[in-house]
C-alpha cells in the first residue's frame, strides 16, 4: 500500500517544521527512502517529494519507510519543560487522524499499518478479546502484519488461525484429535460436533451456506499449499496480491467468529439445562 497523499501533506508539514535540512537528509537516508535528497526545495516540499518518490520505488514498502520516519517524533517522551510540548502532542494527533482516514494507524516502535478495518476481522478481534486463546490471537496478529507486505504469509496465517482454533475446540471438548492435524480433518471433527455438517440439516438454504463454509476450508487448505509461505513451490508460481490475502483473511475470520459464537451458544444451552 502506498502512502496516501493527504498523509504525505500532513507528515511533510510536521517533519519540515521539526527538523533541519541536514537532519531530514540523514533521517530519510537512514529510514530507507530511495534516491538522493531533492534539491532546491524548502523543507516541507523536500519531505513531500521524497515521500512521493518512496511510493514509486518497487523494491520498497512505503509504509515501512513512513513508520521509521515517524518513530522518533511519535515515540519520544516529551519533557514537560519543552516549550513546544502542546504543539508536539497536537501534531501527533494530526498524524494519527490523517492515517485513520485511510484505515491506517501508527503503532509504537515505528510501525504504520492497516487497522483491523475489515468488518470480519474487526468482529473477530472483539470476540477474541473475551477469550484466552493466545495461539489464535498470534495468528490473527500475523495476518494483520503481513496483509500488505507479505500476502503469502497472510494466506498461511489465515489457515493457521483456523487450525489453532479447531485444535483448541477439540481439546476443550475432549474429542479425538485426528491423526492428520491439517485444516480439513480438523474441520471435519469440529463441524460434526457443532452440528455444522450440511448433510445433517433439513433446510436447503442453510445447507448452501454451510457448504460454503466447507468450501472456505477447502480453499484455504489448497491456497496455503499452493500460494502460502509454509510449503516449497514447484514450477507453477503463485503470486497472491494483498487483495487476494484480504479476501482470504476475511473469510477465515468470518468462519472463526461463526464457530466461536456457535460454540458459545451451545455452552449457554448446556448451562441452562443443568440449572
Amino acid at each position: 500500500m502506498q502512502i496516501p497523499k493527504s498523509v504525505i501533506d500532513v507528515v511533510s508539514e510536521i517533519l519540515g517544521w521539526h527538523y533541519t535540512h541536514r537532519e531530514l537528509d540523514s533521517l530519510f537516508a537512514e529510514c530507507g527512502a530511495p534516491g538522493e535528497a531533492p534539491v532546491g526545495k524548502n523543507k516541507v516540499d523536500k519531505c513531500s517529494v521524497w515521500l512521493k518518490l518512496t511510493n514509486t520505488e518497487a523494491s520498497i514498502v512505503p509504509l515501512q519507510v513512513l513508520g521509521k520516519l515517524l518513530e522518533y517524533y511519535m515515540d519520544y517522551e516529551i519533557p514537560k519543560s519543552n516549550f513546544n510540548v502542546t504543539q508536539w502532542e497536537d501534531n501527533r494527533e494530526r498524524i494519527q487522524r490523517a492515517l485513520s482516514r485511510h484505515g491506517l494507524v501508527y503503532e509504537f516502535g515505528g510501525m504504520v499499518r492497516a487497522t483491523r478495518g475489515g468488518i470480519p476481522r474487526r468482529i473477530l478481534d472483539q470476540v477474541l478479546r473475551t477469550r484466552d486463546m493466545p495461539g489464535v490471537e498470534e495468528e490473527f496478529r500475523r495476518i494483520e502484519d503481513t496483509l500488505d507486505p507479505d500476502p503469502r504469509g497472510a494466506l498461511t496465517a489465515a489457515c493457521a488461525l483456523l487450525e489453532a482454533l479447531f485444535k483448541i475446540y477439540i481439546e476443550d471438548e475432549g474429542l479425538e484429535m485426528p491423526r492428520d492435524q491439517t485444516i480439513k480433518p480438523l474441520w471435519s471433527v469440529v463441524s460434526k460436533d457443532l452440528g455444522l455438517d450440511p448433510a445433517s440439516l433439513p433446510d436447503d438454504d442453510l445447507k448452501r451456506i454451510l457448504s460454503g463454509l466447507t468450501s472456505v476450508v477447502d480453499g484455504l487448505g489448497a491456497l496455503r499449499t499452493h500460494a502460502g509461505s509454509a510449503h516449497g513451490r514447484g514450477r507453477i508460481k503463485y503470486r497472491p496480491e494483498p487483495r487476494h490475502a484480504r479476501v482470504v483473511a476475511n473469510s477465515a475470520c468470518t468462519l472463526a467468529t461463526f464457530v466461536l459464537e456457535t460454540w458459545e451458544k451451545r455452552k449457554r444451552q448446556q448451562l441452562s439445562k443443568e440449572v
